[in-house]
């Protein structure tokens, strides 16, 4: 930016997953500085502080404001970003990093902040579920249901992963079935029965080395999926897939600017990059093409976005 330098912020969440994050914030000027890259670090107690500290970023004229953490602060700082010319870092600091994954950025926070210090800019699209962006997926079903479970055993002291399991056994027995309607402005239907239904900013690849990931984040389309009926062993194995991120060959797909699905109830749960909110029905979901400005390592940018 010709004039001036240009203003760095990162936002470390100290309350995502582990004491982890917090730890890192040290560590982090440290890089930083050693990548000649100047940069503000601010530690966040929490997603609502996440949002502030970057809307405050944004007032305060930041050029770019770096996210580290897990998908709910990467999600938190880039709806504040949606319509600024403000560009988003990521240093991955969750458990899955799959969007740092998807935009090819190294997982290892050293090699990460190197790519923010000589990488480049593009743009990408996000998804829209009743105005709330996603950045990877968005679901509705099984997956919210899931979660949901899970946290609730965390917080009576489960371990991770027993709560997942403890999740997935008890979803065979209790999970409610799910009758939704999947329109767009080409295709109407009758409800159908579904364990769960699945949006993805972009299609996901569902075999191969690449499995769970995806190959273009700016086609401008929605990928949806839903599943099928399932029996008890088929739920808890759909289920399984669903928590770790992979989606099975079952599932039916299509492609989409635009999506609206009627669940037959006013409320329902809906996920949005792992974090479960209640929202109207019917479910409103729009691709946003090219709307978030991101840095990616260098030679990775499309040369239309660069």
């Amino acid at each position: 930016m010709a004039g001036r330098k240009r203003i760095v912020t990162c936002i470390v969440n100290g309350a995502a997953g582990s004491n982890r994050c917090a730890q890192e914030a040290s560590h982090l000027s440290e890089l930083f500085e050693r990548n000649q890259l100047v940069c503000r670090v601010v530690v966040a107690d929490g997603d609502n502080d996440v949002t502030a500290l970057a809307q405050r970023a944004v007032s305060e004229g930041s050029d770019i404001i770096i996210a580290a953490g897990g998908a709910g602060t990467i999600n938190a700082i880039a709806n504040t970003l949606i319509g600024t010319d403000v560009t988003l870092g990521v240093v991955p600091l969750g458990t899955f990093n799959h969007f740092a994954k998807d935009l090819k950025i190294p997982l290892e926070t050293e090699a990460a902040v190197a790519t923010l210090a000589a990488g480049e800019t593009t743009r990408i699209d996000v998804g829209e579920v009743n105005g709330r962006v996603f950045l990877n997926n968005s679901s509705l079903g099984l997956y919210p249901w899931l979660v949901r479970q899970r946290d609730k055993l965390q917080r009576h002291g489960a371990s991770k992963w027993r709560a997942v399991l403890a999740a997935l056994l008890s979803a065979a027995e209790y999970y409610p079935r799910l009758y939704v309607r999947l329109l767009t402005q080409e295709r109407h239907e009758r409800a159908r029965e579904t364990s769960f239904v699945f949006i993805g900013n972009n299609k996901y690849d569902v075999s191969g080395a690449n499995v769970g990931g995806r190959q273009i984040l700016d086609g401008g389309r929605l990928w949806v999926c839903r599943a099928p009926r399932a029996g008890q062993l088929k739920l808890i194995w759909l289920g399984l897939r669903a928590l770790l991120g992979l989606k099975p060959k079952e599932l039916e797909t299509l492609a989409a600017r635009e999506l609206w699905i009627e669940t037959g109830s006013k409320r329902v749960r809906v996920a949005t990059d792992g974090e479960i909110s209640v929202l109207e029905s019917p479910l409103h979901y729009i691709s946003r093409p090219l709307a978030l400005k991101v840095i990616v390592p260098a030679g990775t940018a499309a040369p239309a976005s660069a």
